[in-house]
């Protein structure tokens, strides 16, 4: 199996992951799109087929040089276009419109961790830091069995989901995961500002 085929071999398990963030109760919407935004982010995303690097500005790393990807509105339906345009079809406005409910009222977090081992990220649990709140995530999906990278350590995909009520959409917050014996793992440090 080339490395290629392998990297993607956890996408049926993306897929999954964000119906079941989709289906995951929340609070109010804190992160929603106008007619205009949600007219952009398609735009972006059919553009970002020629384009080199698709997602800079939702991805931030750690000093580990773990990566998350930041789940907004914008960049879901975006991200969605570009998988539409690469089939050369359009989304419809059905479609669109259940990918944004399914992004109400949360924040989620596509983090890839690294260890030692396949199942290392088994029991992480993650929380964010908003100003003086801690939130604590409404969803957790850690990757059991990692992927065996090229200098033998194990990259696992997870999703992490949590309220937006009470997030202020334009401040910085800290993704920050923990091992089951609390040890700090991977800590993120998210301009909310910065990004559509």
């Amino acid at each position: 199996m080339g490395r290629r085929t392998s990297r993607y071999r956890c996408l049926p398990f993306l897929v999954l992951a964000v119906g079941l963030v989709a289906a995951t109760p929340g609070g109010a919407v804190s992160l929603s799109l106008t007619d205009r935004d949600r007219d952009q982010a398609i735009r972006a995303g059919k553009k970002s087929i020629v384009a080199d690097e698709f997602g800079a500005e939702w991805r931030v790393k750690d000093g580990a040089g773990q990566t998350v990807v930041v789940m907004t509105p914008f960049y879901r339906l975006a991200l969605a276009a570009r998988n539409s345009a690469f089939q050369s079809k359009d989304l419809k406005p059905r479609d669109v419109e259940t990918l944004l409910k399914g992004s109400e009222g949360r924040l989620a977090f596509w983090a890839t961790l690294r260890g030692g081992k396949s199942d290392f990220a088994r029991f992480y649990t993650p929380e964010i830091i908003a100003g003086s709140q801690t939130v604590k995530a409404s969803f957790v999906q850690n990757e059991r069995t990692a992927i065996r990278e090229e200098d033998g350590r194990y990259a696992a995909q997870c999703i992490y989901a949590f309220p937006s009520e009470g997030v202020d959409p334009k401040s910085r917050v800290v993704l920050v995961v923990r091992d089951a014996e609390e040890k700090e793992v991977a800590k993120f440090t998210v301009d909310l500002a910065a990004m559509r």
